[in-house]
């Protein structure tokens, strides 16, 4: 095991200066010699405390607008010689390198650089240079030297110098996260260059995030889980305020991303909309005039299932739509905005969280999905087209009615949110009945209608749901009998991408029951 180390002298260079002036402070009252460059030195002089210049260290001045003032053998020497090896210890003496025993550096401000929109050339000149080379020589050499990234890590650093010394431990400790922050940094760098300048299949890839918090647990309680943000400035969970409620777990998380983006397909000035998720699949999605008449068409799809669920919306919630929801045990809301009053009815319900976004995830912005498989991982761009990029083609001979054209429409954009085989039924406005999941389309055609009955019981009506309704596919019929379990069902249109080589026969089959049909060429598989 190492031992305990003291520190003499420290190198502190950071473009985040929180929490500096009483970490400099406190390291001086500990008799460390403190070294610094440009913006950090003048703050650290300005406290009235002794500190040297690094152009004092290494005789050279800095130069080319800063970009040239670290990178010096009398810094990375001071950093990387094995204290106890004679070797280094000659070339130290021989070249006048003394020892660097801490160094705190952040780095220049890349992702907030590249978020705020700015310039190639602007992006360029702020990714770091210096920094990382001296965070990484002083995190390989932990076994002397004490590396700080990480402003509230400031404290402990100075409660161990206080109690004698530094703990091999907490090196290491402060070394990994020092790594973690330089790969964070390169992978974001990476990322951008690629997107740049359109390199998608770039050879190497990486992901980085910034820990959010750390779960009790994560699909099950035997899984260790965390929350990571990517710094990506969409709204949605990681972006949210979170205005009450519980702590969220890994599994609000998924689901309230899953509702959040689905109800984001609709744009708030045209129609409300709420989504009722369960386990990542909507059990109810409508849209209507106002929010609370959209929640309760949403809800009559699937009350069973919408009971501990979480609903999103795409518009502010008002007192009479926060009144419904709160009826209803549910684990999330998620909406851009609420009323005060909205608020304050569902701060009644001290465990309920409310999430709110500030605005709408852009359903056709670019981005990548990442999902690991053994030894490998899956990377896709963001599924960011829906029907409203399609060429509709009507194939039937009978073609659907205006109304029946709007739901069509409606499923179509809720089929995209769906597990795989996804069959969803709309009917004025609001799902009539969700297939989700199954192996089986023909299976998830009657999973929806045999649900729809009990909806239908549950709100008094006779019959299912399903009847007169139109329906989504997210892939195509690869036989006809899919299709006739919709027709059995009571479905007068159908959406779908097409391109089975039975498509001739499954038109046949729809205009055989007289039902229309509509193809999109654009398939929605979601596993």
């Amino acid at each position: 095991m190492g031992k305990t180390v003291t520190v003499g002298r420290a190198l502190l260079s950071v473009f985040d200066k929180s929490g500096m002036a009483d970490f400099a402070r406190g390291l001086s009252e500990a008799g460390v010699e403190l070294v610094s460059t440009g913006g950090t030195h003048k703050l650290i002089a300005e406290t009235g405390l002794p500190v040297r210049e690094i152009s004092d260290l290494t005789g050279f001045p800095e130069m080319m607008d800063g970009r040239v003032k670290t990178l010096h053998p009398k810094v990375h020497g001071g950093l990387l010689s094995v204290r106890d090896n004679p070797e280094h210890k000659a070339s130290m003496d021989e070249h006048e390198i003394g020892p660097i025993d801490l160094v705190a550096v952040n780095l220049y401000p890349f992702e907030k650089t590249v978020a705020s929109g700015a310039s190639y050339d602007e992006i360029i000149e702020n990714i770091d240079i210096g920094g990382p080379a001296m965070v990484r020589s002083a995190a390989k050499n932990h076994a002397y030297v004490t590396v700080v990234v990480d402003p509230a890590d400031y404290p402990a650093v100075i409660e161990a110098i206080r109690n004698g010394g530094i703990p091999y431990e907490l090196r290491q400790k402060l070394a990994a996260k020092a790594y973690a922050r330089t790969a964070a940094y390169d992978s974001a760098i990476s990322s951008w260059f690629a997107k740049e300048i359109d390199f998608a299949d770039v050879n190497y890839r990486s992901f980085a995030g910034t820990l959010r918090e750390v779960m009790r647990y994560g699909e099950n309680p035997h899984q260790w889980a965390a929350f990571y943000g990517t710094g990506e400035n969409r709204p949605g969970v990681a972006t949210a305020s979170q205005v009450q409620g519980k702590t969220l777990s890994y599994n609000n998380i998924n689901d309230t991303e899953a509702a959040f983006e689905l109800v984001s397909e609709f744009d708030p000035k045209e129609t409300a909309a709420v989504a009722i998720i369960k386990h990542a699949n909507p059990c109810g999605v409508a849209t209507a005039s106002n929010l609370t008449e959209a929640y309760k068409k949403a809800l009559r799809t699937d009350p069973v299932s919408a009971f501990g669920g979480i609903v999103a919306t795409n518009r502010e919630i008002d007192a009479e739509t926060a009144t419904e929801i709160v009826k209803v045990f549910t684990e999330v809301i998620v909406a851009p905005s609420a009323t005060k009053e909205a608020q304050d009815i569902i701060a009644a319900k001290k465990n309920l969280r409310l999430l709110l976004t500030g605005g709408l995830a852009d359903p056709k912005a670019e981005g990548l999905q990442v999902k690991s498989v053994a030894g490998g991982l899956l990377v896709q761009s963001r599924d960011n087209r829906n029907v409203d990029d399609c060429e509709l083609k009507v194939v039937t001979k009978r073609a659907p009615t205006e109304a029946e054209l709007a739901d069509l429409k409606l499923a179509a954009k809720v089929a995209k949110h769906v597990k795989s085989n996804a069959i969803i039924y709309v009917k004025d406005g609001a799902t009539a009945g969700i297939g989700a999941g199954q192996m089986s389309r023909v299976d998830s055609a009657r999973v929806a209608h045999r649900k729809s009955i009990d909806a239908a019981e549950a709100a008094g009506i006779e019959g299912a749901l399903t009847v007169g309704s139109v329906v989504a596919s997210d892939a195509f019929f690869p036989f006809a009998d899919g299709l006739e379990a919709l027709v059995a069902a009571g479905a007068t249109a159908v959406i779908q991408p097409g391109g089975s080589m039975r498509d001739d026969e499954v038109i046949a089959a729809a205009d055989a029951a007289g039902i229309a049909m509509v193809m999109t060429g654009m398939r929605h598989f979601r596993h």
